[in-house]
């Protein structure tokens, strides 16, 4: 009942959503006497803000047209490689005979659509032949479709790296770093001849036991059964996935702002300043942010439920019991491919730790073929976004696919 509840919110918010936002031209069209009044700015902001509180958001394009490459203008298209029922591996096509090694970017399915990685890739442009896993939201996925596990996760992985060829580099950015390793680790251990050149792993939860934050507390304080019975919903009549169970994005969202309520209210209380104070440059970066940040997706159920009980409340992985299709995870049996991790300082969902933890695991990485970074500065999204990613944590991880790849 709790997505249906959801649902009807959203339904009856339209006509006032619709109300505010003519509200909120009447009070900012040139062609509007009520523009010119003295509390105009004030109303427009006001009626502005309750349009963006209210409306549904939609998933949002990456718009990559163009990047530089050799310091000219190259034009660049998007195109599915490789479709999957729950993911599409998107290709960002340049429109150059330049070969760049390439790179995979695994992106979460953790509530947000891929676009959340947008800075990612657009720093890769140039330097690389870049994919990356587009993840469909699950509730327009038929039930006929089946259910997707971890196994499957890891399965989707370890198809799309064989896809896209022999020493590819697969980036991992938060909760993808544990089926990818587990995926590159399977690999290693059948001896595949397509296993990566480098793998780069950013803010997950390896080890989810290291300074654990709010987020993994909050796994461990709760059973498993708890989570079936309390998070999971049926999806609703009006999709193509009727009937799915899902972990809904709704949901996930609500964790966020839950985590940081204050930080948000005072960032929608400056956007209304910005525009009152007609600061528009200010109030498109909000605009930018929110506009990715709310639109959301459901992620399976079988998925989600799996992740909770193996990554952050049976620790699998640094128990050296993480099992996949009957076979035991050994990262120890990587040996060729190279090992980078990256954390921010100030991180609050995975904490410091966790993703260098890969490396206790790894055992069988030369110590030449491995590399950490701390981010000093940096929060979760500062690490895949933002002027620390571009201009601290990118050049290295650019340097490092070049020296290793």
């Amino acid at each position: 009942m709790l997505y249906e509840m959801h649902e009807f919110r959203r339904a009856a918010l339209a006509p006032f959503v619709m109300w505010a936002q003519a509200s909120a031209s009447l009070f900012s069209s040139p062609y509007s006497a009520l523009t010119y009044t003295p509390m105009s700015r004030n109303m427009a902001a006001g009626y502005d803000l309750l349009v963006r509180l209210g409306k549904r958001y939609e998933k949002p394009e990456f718009g990559f047209t163009e990047t530089l490459v050799d310091g000219a203008p190259v034009a660049v298209s998007e195109e599915i490689a490789f479709g999957k029922p729950f993911c599409n591996l998107l290709h960002f096509k340049r429109d150059t005979k330049r070969k760049d090694p390439v790179v995979l970017v695994v992106a979460p399915l953790s509530g947000h659509y891929a676009t959340l990685l947008r800075e990612t890739v657009r720093a890769m442009l140039p330097d690389f032949d870049v994919y990356i896993t587009d993840w469909v939201d699950a509730k327009q996925v038929p039930i006929s479709k089946g259910p997707f596990h971890l196994d499957d996760y890891i399965d989707y992985v370890k198809e799309f790296v064989r896809f896209l060829g022999k020493d590819i580099n697969v980036i991992s950015v938060c909760q993808p770093t544990v089926p990818v390793l587990a995926a590159i680790s399977l690999m290693a251990q059948e001896k595949d001849p397509f296993v990566p050149a480098t793998m780069t792993m950013m803010g997950g939860p390896i080890d989810s036991r290291k300074s654990p934050t709010s987020v993994n507390n909050f796994a461990q304080e709760k059973s498993h059964a708890w989570f079936e019975r309390n998070v999971i919903q049926r999806v609703p009549a009006k999709y193509p996935g009727y009937m799915r169970r899902v972990y809904p994005g709704f949901l996930q969202y609500m964790g966020f702002v839950a985590m940081n309520p204050d930080r948000h209210m005072n960032s929608h209380w400056d956007y209304y300043n910005h525009l009152v104070q007609g600061d528009g440059e200010s109030a498109e970066g909000h605009r930018q942010f929110y506009d990715e940040y709310n639109a959301l997706l459901d992620m399976p159920a079988e998925y989600y439920l799996d992740t909770i009980k193996r990554v952050f409340q049976n620790h699998d992985l640094p128990h050296g019991r993480f099992m996949s299709r009957g076979v035991r995870v050994a990262p120890e049996a990587i040996t060729k491919t190279a090992l980078f991790t990256i954390e921010g300082e100030l991180d609050d969902i995975s904490g410091s730790g966790q993703t260098q933890a890969a490396h206790d695991l790894c055992t069988g990485i030369p110590a030449a073929h491995r590399q950490h970074l701390t981010a000093q500065g940096a929060g979760h999204y500062g690490i895949f976004s933002g002027r620390r990613y571009r201009e601290i944590i990118y050049p290295q991880i650019r340097d490092f696919i070049r020296k290793h790849a």
